[in-house]
């Protein structure tokens, strides 16, 4: 959605860029805190060995396991290998495995071998168990499967496998020398996660899950994966139910086409449409390969030197293979795979990105004419004045709440209208919005750095679905009532995954969208209540679907 140059994760900074890392290592700490030391620890054969894993409250935790060969050295920018015998015929699976190569702050984070995966299972055993697969979001360049405690999805009766994949351009990266080698291109992060779809298919069997009832989910770059995996022939068969959490950017809109062919992103001559992500010639002079580039050159390049030309977000490819069509392009088409869906989105999505960009940084008032330059870096130039005119800065107590609204509604909620009007046609499609305006953390935990509330920010629902951190690296406290709406959507998700629609009896009903009646879920205390308002109440219609 940006036009001309940003400067390096101008969308995703300050306490964001951190907290993985924070995270990952707070999660590890709380993880250990709960193992049971004594028991005997759970065991399971896979078909690269025995693995031993540990005992947790609630849980049998199983981490670390490596599903493909490192790829590394002449590896890189391949397809991923399935992972052969563990050493010894053993893994001790007790250890998260290394996360994928990422900035945090000022420095370079993360190892090329970082294809592990992990799974929970509950620790009462059990058989035929539905699965959840988690596919972590961070704009495709950042995040690991190490940051989230599937606690409480795990006490609900399913077994939870959360996974690793390569990012930033380790992972997605249109480049021609590459290209021409002769191999699957471009989306090698998403063909990690196929790849890990069927080491599910393969071994959960083993752990207690049902190979024929697997959904996965995600949130953010993880929601747009799971579109990608619905959109790809290469995926059929490895899912039967999609849970796709604020993945609807950049899509589903026609001034939103960042997901191109390949041959787009590899040349400069070519229209690639996103001007904040490099096509693959100008990172490959960037980092020093010359023109032509060699793919002997960009594989000896340490990759570091590739993070540090990182902007956020980056996308997917049409590569011909693992996608043959625009996401948007084979839902309208119902050339998908049929699987029953949820899809939705949080109701001020980009006030985390605002928050962000100013208040937590030096200059955190928006003024009129700070305000009109973030919409014109923010927007496509022939939307500019719309948006200026429809969310004029007189009309917000703040500027940041303006650019707030402006760009929930045209890059994530809208997106996600046309996302679930087009799933819905062919599949049942049950659309929410997660919509908890006191969301963790309160104003108070910043010490009065922002300027406006946050609301039902970015990331905000994962909170109530995973034991951890909030966005900002703060621990998450909810209220008696909060906890009563994270039940609430426990209930839901993983009675989705048993049986395909998230209808719980005793909770409010979630009915299956259709445009007849245009109803979304909206997910708040004290209770979700069925509303036929969101396309209103984002100017989708008035706005956004007419440009």
């Amino acid at each position: 959605m940006r036009n001309g140059a940003t400067t390096k994760r101008e969308l995703h900074c300050g306490f964001a860029c951190r907290r993985w890392v924070v995270v990952v290592a707070l999660c590890v700490v709380t993880l250990a805190t709960v193992t049971t030391a004594f028991a005997s620890p759970p065991t399971v054969t896979t078909a690269s060995g025995v693995v031993i894993g540990r005992k947790a409250i609630g849980m049998d935790q199983f981490l670390g396991i490596p599903y493909a060969v490192p790829p590394v050295g002449a590896l890189r920018w391949t397809p991923p290998q399935a992972y052969g015998t563990f050493p010894g015929g053993t893994l001790h699976a007790t250890q998260f495995g290394n996360i994928c190569p990422q900035a945090s702050g000022n420095t370079v984070v993360g190892n090329e071998d970082c294809l592990y995966l992990n799974v929970y299972a509950p620790a009462s055993g059990g058989s035929n168990l539905p699965v959840m697969v988690w596919i972590h979001g961070g704009g495709l360049i950042e995040g690991s499967s190490n940051s989230y405690n599937p606690q409480w999805l795990v006490k609900e009766g399913v077994i939870v496998v959360s996974l690793n994949y390569r990012l930033g351009y380790l992972g997605f990266f249109a480049q021609t020398a590459i290209d021409a080698e002769g191999h699957e291109a471009g989306n090698y992060g998403l063909m990690d996660q196929q790849l890990a779809l069927t080491w599910v298919q393969n071994n959960i069997a083993a752990f207690g899950g049902n190979p024929a009832n697997v959904t996965i989910f995600g949130q953010s770059a993880g929601g747009q994966s799971v579109y990608a995996h619905l959109a790809s022939p290469t995926a059929a068969g490895l899912f039967s139910g999609a849970i796709a959490e604020s993945g609807s950017y950049e899509e589903f809109q026609p001034y939103l086409q960042y997901v191109v062919p390949l041959p787009d992103g590899e040349s400069n001559s070519a229209p690639y449409n996103s001007p904040t992500v490099p096509t693959g010639e100008t990172l490959a002079a960037d980092v020093g390969c010359g023109d032509p580039a060699t793919s002997a050159c960009l594989r000896a390049i340490p990759a570091p030197y590739f993070v540090a030309f990182e902007v956020f977000p980056i996308f997917p490819f049409v590569d011909g293979v693992l996608l043959t069509n625009t996401i948007a392009g084979a839902f309208a088409a119902g050339t998908f795979n049929h699987v029953p869906v949820i899809t939705g989105t949080a109701e001020n999505e980009y006030n985390l990105f605002v928050a962000e960009q100013y208040d937590l940084r030096d200059n955190p008032i928006l003024t009129s004419d700070e305000y009109t330059a973030a919409v014109e870096a923010l927007f496509p130039a022939p939307l500019v004045p719309y948006v200026l005119s429809v969310y004029s800065f007189a009309a917000y107590p703040t500027g940041g709440q303006a650019l707030g609204a402006a760009a929930t509604d045209g890059a994530f909620s809208c997106p996600a209208l046309n996302a679930t009007q087009a799933l819905s046609a062919y599949v049942p499609t049950y659309a929410y919005e997660f919509a908890d305006e006191n969301a963790p953390p309160a104003q108070a935990d910043f010490g009065g750095l922002l300027t406006f509330p946050l609301g039902a920010y970015h990331t905000s629902e994962l909170q109530y679905l995973f034991k951890q951190w909030d966005a900002f690296g703060f621990p998450t406290t909810l209220s008696p009532p909060q906890m009563r709406l994270s039940k609430d959507m426990l209930l839901y998700w993983t009675q989705f995954a048993k049986t395909g629609t998230p209808n719980v009896t005793g909770k409010p009903a979630w009915p299956a969208y259709n445009t007849s009646t245009n109803l979304f879920l909206q997910l708040l205390e004290p209770k979700p209540v069925a509303i036929s308002s969101f396309g209103d109440e984002h100017l989708c219609s008035l706005l956004w679907n007419n440009l």
